[in-house]
């Protein structure tokens, strides 16, 4: 069973940044789509971005687009989001998600989550 924990979120001005880290337990990284998404409080969760296997292939939502940025380390077990020209709006839970099948931009392509990690953005 592939791990997932979450680390890099926490407080910033808008126009800041963060970069958010997701580290994979197990053999079998490089065989997952990986992706990021959020929830805020009273919303449903919803997609951010995801990339292929070997990482040559990236997908956004259209409200991060040109500000967030995904990216893979198989070496490292690592996948990562770095998250400019932050805005309050993009105040969630982020979390990180595997997929065994697809690249996953849909809740229901996951297989596993990892435990969130809180993104805050004040204006």
């Amino acid at each position: 069973q592939v791990q997932l924990v979450e680390s890099g979120g926490g407080l910033v001005q808008a126009g800041g940044s963060l970069r958010l880290s997701c580290v994979a337990s197990g053999r079998t990284f490089s065989a997952h789509g990986m992706g990021w998404f959020r929830q805020a409080p009273g919303k449903e969760r919803e997609f951010v971005a995801a990339i292929s296997r070997s990482g040559s292939s990236t997908y956004y939502a259209d409200s991060v687009k040109g500000r967030f940025t995904i990216s893979r380390d198989n070496a490292k077990n690592t996948v990562y989001l770095q998250m400019n020209s932050l805005k309050p709006e993009d105040t969630a839970v982020y979390y990180c998600a595997r997929s065994v099948l697809v690249v996953p931009t849909r809740v229901n392509d996951v297989n596993g989550w990892g435990q969130g990690t809180q993104v805050t953005v004040s204006s």
